[in-house]
């Protein structure tokens, strides 16, 4: 078994030449990318769909980073905002309609706690996903092996360590779950300031036509 199957498999790997070519290829890429005119968004997309494994349109904002390319998935209508940093050792999957903030980290690379096996430079990877709708506030950093649930919220500053429930808000260091979203969230856009009526009809007018639960979920209460 080589050191490109350990790691796919989860085990300790050493970068070996295979994977520093790999990972070259995405440095030249990257550097085409981070370098390209702002303002150029088809060719910044092309490049982005190129670099990443992409199942819809999304919007990326360089500057980017990540190792690979090929181990992010993402889904459809995701924002990667300003100078997001992907680790992926292993698999990084992104839902629909994501946004991630600016300075958003997805780290899965991790190294033994012990200093004798991490000396020797060994490495391993554990995958991160994140469901459909969730939004990752600025500077968040995610890591190895946690998931976050559809339609979380997780607010800017926070270090994931724990798996993060479906329909929550979460922040802080470690973060924690703060409350639930409820169907009552839906009428308001920060704190306690109301959408507009003439909005909210807007909303529930594209809600009728899109048909797509995706991007306009429901939550089911409880009772």
């Amino acid at each position: 078994m080589d050191h490109t199957e350990r790691r796919d498999k989860g085990m300790l790997f050493l970068t070996d030449d295979a994977l520093v070519e790999q990972m070259n290829r995405v440095r030249r890429l990257i550097q085409r990318l981070n370098a390209m005119d702002r303002t150029d968004i088809e060719g910044i997309t092309a490049l982005a769909k190129v670099l990443l494994n992409c199942r819809g349109d999304f919007l990326l904002n360089p500057p980017f980073y990540c190792d690979y390319g090929y181990n992010i998935e993402v889904g459809d209508n995701c924002l990667i905002n300003y100078n997001c940093t992907f680790i992926d050792v292993a698999k990084i999957k992104l839902g629909n309609f994501c946004l991630l903030g600016p300075n958003v980290s997805i780290y899965t690379a991790g190294h033994p706690i012990h200093p004798a096996p991490r000396n020797g430079n060994y490495t391993y990877g554990v995958g991160v996903e994140l469901g459909d709708n969730v939004w990752v506030g600025g500077n968040t950093v995610i890591c190895p092996g946690v998931k976050i649930g559809s339609n979380s919220v997780i607010g800017a500053g926070s270090v994931a360590t724990k798996d993060i429930p479906a329909w929550t808000v979460a922040a802080g260091n470690p973060c924690r779950v703060i409350r639930e979203i409820t169907e009552d969230d839906r009428h308001f856009y920060f704190k306690d300031r109301p959408l507009e009526n003439k909005i909210e009809e807007e909303i529930n007018e594209r809600i009728r036509e899109a048909c797509d639960p995706r991007r306009f979920p429901v939550k089911e209460e409880q009772s």
